[in-house]
């Protein structure tokens, strides 16, 4: 890791072993928060700065550490890279590596979304395949498709993805399923393709337009972005060049804050946030009957009184509901007047949160794909760990509603993707704090 200095943003210094988030149930929610950008954004456009010679700075950065171990996955390849005052500053003016090795992208499977600019700009890339992880297996069948139809050569070897080609050329793919990494990686690699790349069936998330924005204010030519068909129109590499890009607002930590204010109950405003990113989470807390509503262009407003109304909820692709807020919204439905199914349709091991709030006395029946959320009337405080990004908030969420203490640990989990999550809580008059 690049030593501390003193402008630097560094990531949490303290293991989970010595954390944990310690919540005293019971406190309703007040006042007014803002949402910080987006990290499923951030970290794909860290990787599209490899397509220039130059720097590039991404603005409303949140600290997180999936932040800080991109910027090391870009340092081992030649980059140089600078976290401080909520941007990140790339220069990839010289790449020296073609290799993303294990013990990196192990530690951040986004870091996989390398494979497609590297194999752009330097023509070859060797990329550690991104493996399985707690909530199920990262499939790379679409991305090898999809740069073999570029004319890259690709080939899997004791864990690495091989990719090569003297030159890649714009084709048409269709993808099997809306994949984000395959959409991501795919584009990427065809902003410096010769023709024209068409890509069918792609993902449609706003993280996917973010980064589109981000590499046509570089110099890439692409059309299309957030709809079922992108275009991308190759450009030569020294058309490309540095450029400073906004990152979106994060919508699922909006969701964390919507269901944190639904579980403690209370009134709570959240600026910065793109109401249209969020339809579907709005959409079913109105089925839930509880008031939220656009307060503003870019403000949400949220009361939360009384019992909460049981409500379906499958996950499926943007703009459906989305997988990662399944375990943060199970934490309310748990408290639910009535019986909810949560019916999980992108990750096959996407309830190990259920377990933990079964500790709680939440009464959860699993079946294939489905959760059977029958609601009790409250939820008790206990000791609880987590598994994952998501279900480190949904522990946390469930905690502000609780009867007594809940102590919360795995807490690497939850730096990785909320940025002081619990400093915020407080700011709205939680009962929370780390140690």
């Amino acid at each position: 890791m690049t030593p501390p200095q003193a402008t630097r943003l560094d990531p949490p210094a303290k293991t989970e072993s010595e954390e944990r988030i310690i919540i005293r149930g019971g406190k309703p929610l007040y006042g007014q928060t803002k949402v910080f950008g987006a990290k499923n954004a951030v970290l794909k456009m860290m990787a599209a700065a490899l397509l220039a010679k130059d720097v590039t700075i991404l603005r409303n950065v949140p600290n997180l550490t999936d932040v800080h171990m991109m910027g090391e996955v870009l340092r081992h390849l030649g980059a140089k890279v600078e976290v401080a005052n909520d941007e990140v500053k790339i220069d990839a003016t010289n790449l020296t590596e073609i290799e993303a090795p294990y013990e990196l992208v192990s530690q951040l499977r986004a870091s996989f979304v390398v494979l497609g600019p590297l194999l752009a700009r330097c023509r070859e890339a060797k990329v550690s395949l991104p493996g399985g992880c707690a909530i199920g297996e990262r499939r790379i069948d679409l991305h090898e498709r999809g740069l073999k139809l570029l004319g890259a050569e690709v080939g899997i070897d004791h864990g690495y993805v091989f990719a090569s080609a003297q030159k890649l050329v714009g084709t048409r793919i269709y993808l099997d399923r809306p994949s984000n990494g395959a959409t991501e990686n795919i584009m990427l690699a065809a902003v410096l393709a010769e023709g024209q790349t068409i890509i069918e069936n792609a993902a449609q998330d706003p993280e996917i337009v973010n980064l589109a924005d981000c590499v046509n204010a570089m110099g890439g030519k692409i059309s299309g972005a957030g709809t079922y068909q992108i275009v991308i129109d190759g450009v030569p590499l020294e058309e490309m060049h540095g450029a400073v890009v906004d990152t979106i607002p994060d919508r699922l930590e909006v969701g964390t804050f919507l269901y944190a204010c639904m579980a403690a109950g209370g009134e709570v405003v959240i600026d910065g946030v793109k109401p249209d990113h969020i339809y579907a989470v709005i959409s079913k807390i109105h089925e839930m009957g509880v008031e939220c509503s656009i307060y503003a262009p870019d403000t949400i407003k949220i009361k939360s009184t009384g019992r909460l109304k049981p409500t379906d909820i499958t996950t499926v692709p943007y703009p459906g509901f989305p997988t990662d807020l399944q375990a943060p919204v199970m934490a309310v439905l748990a408290v639910a007047e009535g019986t909810s199914i949560v019916t999980e349709t992108i990750y096959e091991n996407r309830f190990m949160q259920v377990g933990e709030l079964r500790r709680m006395g939440a009464d959860i029946q699993l079946k294939a794909n489905s959760a059977i959320v029958k609601g009790v009337p409250k939820l008790m405080g206990a000791e609880v760990k987590s598994s994952d990004l998501r279900a480190a908030a949904c522990l946390i969420i469930a905690g502000l509603g609780a009867d007594g203490i809940t102590e919360v640990t795995g807490l690497s989990h939850l730096d990785r993707g909320y940025d002081r999550l619990e400093e915020r809580l407080r700011s709205l008059g939680a009962d929370i704090y780390r140690r």
